[in-house]
């Protein structure tokens, strides 16, 4: 057993450390492995209890059903050439795409849509299965919260393989919402990723079929309007601009207008060149006869001009010439005529056919000139026509490119569909049994906890010196048994509680520089701590050495120490007799043969205790017993709540304080302690008392196994 030298350094009590987890929990793995063991039989209960649970959970639980599908996500990005500079998070950035994917396969609109598209609302198998009613709402927050309850989507480690099972009371449900779970997913990333497509071609198929019937109707219009009005186009006319402006030009009576035109300039042309032809009297066309005579006249003429400058007038070649001369203009007078009558007849012809064609133009120019008012409506609805056409094809041009833009690849594939599962997976007696064994091990390390939590009292003797900062004087074992065993317990020098007393006496005699105490006051944080028992059996054992003992029971309230020690106190005047002044020292001691000491009873209860304790007779009293007695001991009331012990404590040395093992929260005892010490009370140390087979794994007792109940007094009995 320590010693209170150990714990008071230079051989006093005045050792005061660090007072750690005063009020508060103080964890200590030690302290809570001692509470384990003291509350094995309560574990092993609870052990008990949860497997039994885990047994009837696995009875009582509905089968279960898990089917799975396997997917395959892949990630799109571009493929990194050897130029292409490395992303250096990369890394990061595939994980942040594959955590959501893994979030979305657990989100609620992908509930939603799985309840819509396998009309789970109106399937009986899936109803029946969960127990609904059949005229649910599809748009039920309950049905996607079963979904996501049962739905559990698991990704293979280092690949891009996820399995979705789903679990349900029925195979075929289990196996119909795996599938959709899977192909739900599938098609919602797939109108992710190209959704601003398949919108912008709805949108655009929508208008197309507008401007469909828009243009119909508006070439509807202009035939209509071109029927009603006799315009006929006999080409295609011109495009862009040209074609809206010139409409008029590519109708019937336009054409024809052109056509007459272009016929009226050529019959005009051949007019004037029969008319000049018949004025200048050559005829328009190359005969051979007349061209002939002109060369022979032109010919004869030269050879004429010739001989005369030759030759004379009267020379026969000359005259020969001169009548050559004159044939051939005569002959060339009568070809001449027979040709101006062919050229006048050519003449006439044109003039006629120019005159005709200028009547037809004229004509279709009237006609032409009454169509240019309709030509003006017609052109407008021409440009109506033509600008509806224009945006229809620019319109189906750009539908046909999101067509082709958006009929890109999913990047994710469905892997492995699910199967309808033959035998349920759940419930598992290993693993309910294994979580209601984990359950049990919480709730058992739960209660150790609170326990020793809410239970903060002395367990581990070293608490005293740690917490409260007070050598330890001695610890006492805990007995069951009543007061005369326990009086015999204490006889008995060989007995566990003797030596507890006499290792107890034998540390007091190192509180002082001249020994034990000579007057020293035991006290407790509460009534029934040990603090009678403590005073009368270290007074017997300082008798047993011999020594002169008085112990004076100050305890004015509670006093019942006499019927502890058994002796009788008639004939004493008492304590409450001394402090009054009504008597003397020996007419207040009762002598115990039995135990070996002195002792004063309270006498008379008083009506004021701590009036009495204040007024200074006390100290007198200790005083004069000084000189009797080697070592008076003063049984003190408890300090809680009252007054009395700190009174007493100015008439004495120091207080010896008796503390309860497994009794008053350390809390209690250090505002006692407190209280003393704001008094100006020198505490020598601790009694720890009551110590249990449970305060043995600390290492603290004398390895007997038994205890002892020495503060509990029968009802009968006053408590001291």
């Amino acid at each position: 057993m320590e010693s209170a030298k150990d714990n008071a350094p230079n051989g006093t009590a005045e050792y005061t450390p660090y007072r750690e987890g005063i009020g508060g929990f103080h964890f200590d793995p030690e302290r809570l492995w001692a509470e384990a063991v003291n509350l094995r039989y309560w574990i092993l209960g609870i052990i008990a209890l949860g497997l039994l649970g885990g047994l009837i959970a696995t009875l009582l639980s509905t089968n279960l059903y898990r089917a799975t599908s396997r997917i395959e996500i892949q990630r799109t990005t571009v493929s990194a050439t050897d130029t292409d500079p490395l992303d250096p998070d990369a890394t990061g950035s595939e994980r942040q795409y594959f955590n959501t994917q893994y979030e979305l396969l657990r989100s609620r609109s992908l509930a939603g849509r799985v309840v819509d598209a396998g009309n789970l609302a109106r399937d009986r198998n899936f109803l029946e299965a969960y127990g609904l009613d059949e005229g649910i709402n599809p748009n039920s927050r309950a049905l996607e919260s079963i979904l996501l309850t049962g739905v559990n989507p698991e990704p293979v480690r280092q690949s891009g393989l996820v399995d979705i099972s789903f679990s349900s009371p029925s195979p075929q449900v289990a196996q119909k919402v795996a599938n959709l779970w899977a192909q739900e997913f599938l098609a919602a990333n797939y109108e992710k990723r190209f959704g601003a497509n398949i919108e912008a071609r709805d949108f655009l198929q929508e208008q197309i079929g507008e401007l469909r019937e828009k243009l119909a109707e508006s070439e509807r219009e202009l035939i209509n309007y071109a029927n009603d009005n006799g315009i006929v186009i006999v080409s295609g006319g011109g495009s862009g601009e040209e074609s809206g402006y010139e409409t008029a030009g590519q109708s019937l009576v336009g054409s024809e207008l052109e056509t007459l035109n272009t016929a009226l300039a050529e019959a005009t042309s051949k007019r004037i060149e029969a008319e000049a032809a018949l004025r200048a009297g050559v005829n328009s066309g190359k005969g051979t006869n007349t061209t002939s005579l002109r060369q022979q006249l032109a010919t004869a003429e030269a050879d004429l001009s010739e001989l005369r400058s030759r030759f004379g007038p009267g020379y026969p070649a000359i005259q020969a010439k001169v009548a050559e001369i004159e044939s051939l203009r005569s002959s060339l007078a009568n070809e001449g005529g027979l040709e101006n009558r062919d050229a006048r007849a050519a003449y006439n012809a044109a003039l006629m056919q120019e005159q005709k064609l200028r009547d037809l133009m004229q004509q279709a120019k009237n006609s032409y000139l009454g169509q240019q008012g309709q030509s003006i409506q017609y052109g407008i609805l021409k440009r109506e026509v033509e600008t509806n056409r224009q945006i229809y094809d620019a319109l189906l041009q750009r539908f046909k490119s999101l067509e082709a833009a958006g009929a890109g690849k999913n990047n994710m594939t469905l892997i492995d569909a699910a199967e309808a599962p033959r035998s349920p997976y759940s419930p598992s007696l290993a693993f309910n049994l294994f979580v209601g064994l984990g359950i049990a091990i919480f709730a058992s390390g739960l209660l150790v906890f609170l326990r020793e939590a809410l239970d903060q009292t002395v367990r581990d003797p070293a608490d005293v010196r740690d917490r409260l900062g007070l050598a330890t004087l001695g610890l006492i074992p805990k007995i069951e048994t009543d007061e005369a065993g326990l009086v015999e317990e204490l006889a008995q020098r060989s007995s566990e509680v003797g030596e507890a007393y006499a290792s107890a006496r034998t540390n007091m005699a190192f509180l002082t520089t001249h020994g034990a105490p000579r007057s020293v006051m035991l006290t407790s944080t509460r009534p029934n701590e040990g603090k009678s028992l403590s005073t009368m059996a270290l007074a017997r054992s300082f008798a047993q050495l011999g020594k002169k003992v008085l112990v004076i029971d100050a305890d004015l309230r509670h006093s019942g120490l006499h019927d502890f020690v058994g002796i009788s106190t008639e004939g004493s005047v008492g304590l409450t007799g001394l402090l009054t002044g009504g008597g003397t020292i020996s007419s207040a001691v009762i002598h115990s043969e039995e135990n070996g000491f002195d002792l004063i009873p309270v006498g008379h209860r008083p009506p004021n205790p701590v009036e009495l304790l204040a007024s200074g007779a006390l100290r007198e009293v200790v005083e004069l017993a000084k000189q009797q007695y080697d070592h008076v001991l003063i049984d003190g009331a408890p300090v809680l709540g009252l007054a009395d012990a700190l009174e007493v404590s100015k008439a004495v040395e120091g207080v010896v304080f008796v503390i309860e093992a497994n009794g008053v929260s350390i809390r209690g005892i250090d505002n006692a302690i407190g209280r003393l010490r704001t008094a100006g009370a020198h505490i020598f140390g601790a009694l720890v008392t009551k110590l249990e087979k449970r305060n043995a794994i600390y290492g603290y007792g004398y390895g007997y196994g038994y205890g002892y109940g020495y503060g509990d007094t029968p009802p009968e009995q006053p408590q001291t």
